[in-house]
């Protein structure tokens, strides 16, 4: 059975829905960030990790990759040209939707505060906007890669939540209803009441 670390309100959430939607056990290990729990299984204290057997991954985008692959689930089988656009969105939303909230959440309350630039956050909030208004116009059905979740929605899911917490700019219509129905999904629930 794998282990999952990290709290809730994390990336690990990513990892725990994925795993709630492909219905693999798993037991959950609620560490937070840079806690001695974490540290046990990230030097870094980094979390999410996950441990299955002997080995610990980390980074939750290479964790959902890895159990996508491993139970052939929510991913496009490796060496296609569907997985090669699936990683190409996947790496997009790290670059424009998961960097800019993560800088703006450093600049809030993870850096030491001698060294937070709050001013930062208005251009980054603009630029979420301008990447929303981008992943809107791509969005063409009910998921981000066609008519079945992938990674790449979880990802956009836990970032566009991720926003709502962090006070930015509501997204248009459109991404607004597409995060709502990923948001009822029974997984989602399930991982949300944990």
């Amino acid at each position: 059975m794998y282990q999952v670390i990290g709290a809730t309100k994390s990336r690990a959430f990513r990892v725990i829905w994925m795993l709630n939607e492909i219905g693999v056990p798993f037991e959950h290990i609620a560490a937070a960030p840079r806690s001695e729990d974490a540290r046990q299984y990230n030097p870094s204290g980094k979390i999410p990790a996950l441990v299955d057997g002997d080995a610990v991954l980390t980074d939750s985008v290479a964790i959902m990759t890895y159990l996508g692959d491993k139970h052939g689930a929510l991913t496009a089988s490796a060496g296609t040209v569907e997985r090669a656009k699936q990683d190409a969105m996947t790496l997009w939303l790290i670059d424009e939707f998961d960097a800019i909230l993560w800088s703006a959440a450093k600049h809030s309350f993870v850096l030491p505060e001698e060294h937070r630039v709050p001013a930062v956050k208005d251009t980054l909030k603009f630029e979420f906007e301008r990447s929303a208004a981008q992943l809107s116009e791509r969005l063409e059905g009910p998921f981000l890669m066609g008519d079945h979740l992938t990674i790449p929605d979880i990802l956009a899911c836990h970032c566009l939540n991720w926003a709502i917490g962090a006070k930015f700019p509501r997204t248009d219509d459109k991404l607004f209803a597409y995060g709502k129905s990923l948001r009822d999904r029974a997984a989602f629930q399930a991982t949300s009441a944990m």
